[in-house]
């Protein structure tokens, strides 16, 4: 019978195909082999046993699902019901409010999937300390043997936050420490990933949206799809979603064109209209490109003039009004050697 945390009211967190789930027993001996296979970046002395784990799951792991305050919280990682990695909070201060994550992939798996992993489970691990443990910090604490793992935790909003230097002794040499965290802000915003291809699905066929865009058409899923994967990977768009509160509330894009010049395009959900999180995204989108795109030298986007909501916001951030004898009103900015 599976497990359940006593301080989590809800036990399984999912996106699309992959989940975590209470630590189940029958993938302790798995996890005992990607651990001994990978133990050069683990804080692991020894290759475990099997009475090893077997001892650390009776002693350790069984505790944790009914202690109110449990010094860590550790989950299956799935993809599809299969266990392809596991992880969790760590290292548990509640009285500052912080955790430190702890992951590990299946080894055979770590080559191909290494990104698309770290940046799910991180999607998921978030949701457990800020939305139900209403933690103020999450962080990692990683050896400086895998630069590759940096940019996959500062596309999620991760900061560099701290360098121990020559911290640990590896191999006869001592090693840094790299610290990356993040806070539970209010409004926290990141790069868009390929996990967001549903919702900006769903956001780009709300009525709402389709009746202020210059193609009233719904969208096809297949060339949603086709579209979101190209603007992920292109070179001239900078992408970012919205998190409020731990909740994606809405998206900005900024398309650059060979003058360095950034066209915007930005949505709202709908259930967080009225919030004035239309100004939020927009100031957040605007200061992120620029910190971006060093080079940047403007800044338009197009509006709908019946669209009011979106008329007033960039009125509100100084954007010039060009006339128009169509629908559409262009708004410009320029930006550089600005700061915003």
């Amino acid at each position: 019978m599976q497990r359940a945390y006593k301080i989590l009211s809800k036990q399984q967190f999912k996106t699309g195909e992959y989940a975590i789930v209470p630590i189940r027993e029958e993938d302790r001996f798995s996890i005992m082999k990607w651990r001994n296979e990978q133990i050069y970046h683990l804080r692991q002395v020894k290759p475990l046993t099997e009475e090893d784990q077997n001892r650390y799951f009776n002693e350790v792991v069984s505790k944790l699902f009914d202690q109110e305050k449990p010094n860590k919280i550790l989950f299956s990682f799935l993809k599809n019901e299969e266990c392809v990695g596991y992880g969790g909070l760590v290292h548990i201060n509640w009285h500052d409010k912080n955790a430190e994550i702890s992951f590990l992939i299946n080894t055979e798996l770590e080559k191909a999937h290494f990104a698309e992993f770290w940046n799910t489970y991180l999607s998921l691990i978030e949701r457990v300390a800020f939305d139900e443990l209403s933690l103020h910090k999450i962080y990692t604490y990683a050896y400086d043997l895998r630069p590759h793992l940096y940019p996959v935790l500062e596309d999620s909003g991760f900061i560099r936050d701290a360098i121990l230097k020559e911290h640990v002794l590896f191999d006869g040499k001592y090693l840094d420490v790299i610290i990356h965290a993040k806070l539970n802000a209010e409004n926290i915003l990141r790069l868009v990933t390929i996990n967001d291809i549903e919702i900006t699905f769903k956001w780009a066929n709300d009525p709402l949206v389709r009746r202020f865009s210059i193609n009233k058409n719904l969208i096809p899923w297949d060339e949603h799809k086709a579209w979101f994967e190209r603007k992920i990977t292109s070179q001239t768009c900078k992408y970012y979603i919205l998190i409020h509160n731990g909740n994606p509330v809405g998206s900005v894009r900024f398309d650059l064109d060979q003058f360095q010049n950034a066209q915007i395009s930005y949505l709202i959900d709908r259930q967080y209209h009225g919030k004035k999180l239309g100004i939020v995204l927009l100031k957040q989108g605007i200061a992120q490109i620029i910190r971006d795109e060093n080079k940047l030298v403007g800044l338009y986007g197009y509006v709908m003039k019946e669209n009011i909501a979106s008329v007033k916001i960039f009125e509100k951030l100084n954007f010039a009004n060009i006339p128009s004898d169509n629908d559409l009103l262009k708004f410009t900015k320029q930006v550089k050697n600005e700061n915003c």
